[in-house]
Parts: structure tokens; sequence; C-alpha cells
């Protein structure tokens, strides 16, 4: 049986491409979670009026891919140290979040992050946090699968 996380870690277009190369990863689909706001667009979202992040929600196949697994990419996909109080300024819709949609996930969750908070490979403080899953609204169309609209095959050849 398919299981889901949603992720968020950064600009959505990236991440969704990384993580539809995974072995695995069954379909992705980009939107927007953790905010206050029904219903929102990609200029609300971009305002910082919503509360929301912009996310990946990833189907994967849990006999290919584990859940961990998925996690430990993330880690690699993005830069926890990024937010408007650390290292670098950026805007809230790039929030390093993971949202569990279970138990199982949040213990998984709460282990893989301490993890990486004590592994020293960063020189600023890791900025995710782990929030329950809430609504995810999907974006726009046109911001599913950017990068293969847009035959960006390398991801050095767009930058969010």
């Amino acid at each position: 049986m398919n299981q889901t996380a949603i992720l968020a870690g950064g600009c959505f277009w990236g991440m969704e491409a990384r993580f539809q190369n995974l072995k695995g990863v069954l379909e992705t689909e980009v939107g927007y979670t953790g905010g206050n706001f029904a219903d929102p667009t990609y200029r609300q979202v971009c305002q910082e009026i919503t509360g929301h992040v912009e996310a990946v929600k990833i189907e994967f196949d849990p006999a290919v891919i584990s859940y961990r697994a998925i996690l430990e990419a993330f880690f690699k996909f993005h830069d926890p140290t990024l937010s408007k109080d650390n290292c670098s300024s950026q805007s809230s819709q790039y929030g390093s979040v993971i949202f569990p949609l279970d138990e199982d996930q949040t213990q998984i969750a709460e282990a893989v992050l301490q993890e990486i908070k004590t592994s020293n490979f960063y020189d600023c403080r890791v900025d995710t946090i782990i929030q329950p899953a809430s609504v995810f609204y999907p974006a726009e169309e046109y911001h599913q699968d950017y990068y293969k609209k847009h035959n960006l095959i390398e991801l050095e050849d767009f930058c969010c």
C-alpha cells in the first residue's frame, strides 16, 4: 500500500523535481499547506498573508523507499538553516517543515530531525519544524511539473 509524505523546503519547483527522481516515488504534487487561509493562491502565499508554505505532496511505495529515506533525501535537497531569523533572510513561504500524517511518521520525523540537528553538519541553526499535516491545497496548474514543462533537465538550469 502506497504512502504519502508532505514536506516544505524552499521553492516547490525544485523540491518536486528532485523527489521525482527518487526511485520509489510514484507521484508528486506541489501546493500550499500549514496556513490559516482557505484555498490560497500563489500571489497570496507570496505576500505572506496566509501563513502557508510551498510544499510537495509525495506518494511513494514503502517497499521501495521508506519514509525515513524520503526525509533523509529532503535534508539533502534543501538548506534547513535558511529562515528569516537565521543565517540568511528568506520569505516565510520557503520554510523548512515536515508535515507528518500519522504518529508513525511523527516519530520518524522527530528522530531524523534530532539526528540532523546534532550532526554539526550545518554552520547555522537548523530551523526545520515538525507540524501536524493540515489541508493541502494544490498549487495552480502552471506550477505542477514546472521543470518538465519548461524542459529544465538539469536542476541547476533553473534556480528558484
